[in-house]
């Protein structure tokens, strides 16, 4: 069975998503570790709840993010895993952890990819009066959210909403489409190679799988 190991910084509600489905047989693979690099992130005590083992690395104990990714590394790689799945993790990693898990990490992003990397997503959203936005899981790159997209869920940007109503909205179909990619990934139905992604053999296009 494929292991797991998932990465959060917060309340880790797309983590549970993937417990859920994992305690349901119906993600793949197990969730063998959680790593947090904040100690106070309620994502561990889902993890623990559980049964998952926890981890704390926190950048504040280390002088730059190299040495911090080095030390993120050593633990994860205990876990030998098959996936490392970044669920809300706040952290831009360096391009030597992004290729020692080349093609086997994804990232979940709270926009309809390429439209607004980064951060305050919803509101950006509002504020170029997009009539819709979404969500995006895609394989982790050295590029900051320029990975290619695997799956995308859409959703309305009526003109009453502000961020929060956005983002309460986004994140239902987050927890859809994380858990489904995941397990794509762990059934061997889901690669990314040279740079492209391939589901049952088939190229996906930029935006990503489009149906059922």
């Amino acid at each position: 069975m494929s292991r797991i190991v998932v990465l959060i910084s917060g309340s880790g509600s797309n983590l549970q998503a993937l417990l859920d489905q994992s305690a349901a047989g119906q993600l793949g693979g197990q969730v063998t570790a959680v790593i947090s690099n904040k100690a106070e992130a309620y994502g561990l005590e889902r993890a623990r709840n559980a049964g998952i083992a926890t981890h704390v690395v926190s950048n504040r104990d280390y002088a730059d993010r190299a040495s911090f990714d080095a030390a993120l590394m050593q633990v994860i790689d205990r876990y030998e895993p098959t996936l490392v799945v970044l669920a809300g993790f706040m952290r831009i990693l360096t391009p030597e952890f992004v290729r020692h898990y080349q093609g086997r990490m994804l990232n979940i992003h709270p926009s309809l990819l390429p439209r607004h990397q980064g951060l305050h997503t919803h509101q950006k959203a509002i504020d170029a009066g997009d009539k819709e936005h979404g969500c995006s899981v895609h394989f982790v790159t050295e590029e900051l959210d320029g990975g290619p997209v695997v799956l995308q869920a859409r959703v309305p940007v009526f003109a009453e909403d502000d961020a929060t109503a956005v983002a309460e909205r986004v994140l239902v179909q987050e927890h859809a489409i994380y858990p489904l990619t995941v397990r794509w990934f762990c059934d061997g139905r889901l690669v990314m190679q040279q740079g492209k992604v391939y589901l049952d053999g088939a190229q996906l296009p930029a935006q990503g799988y489009a149906g059922e």
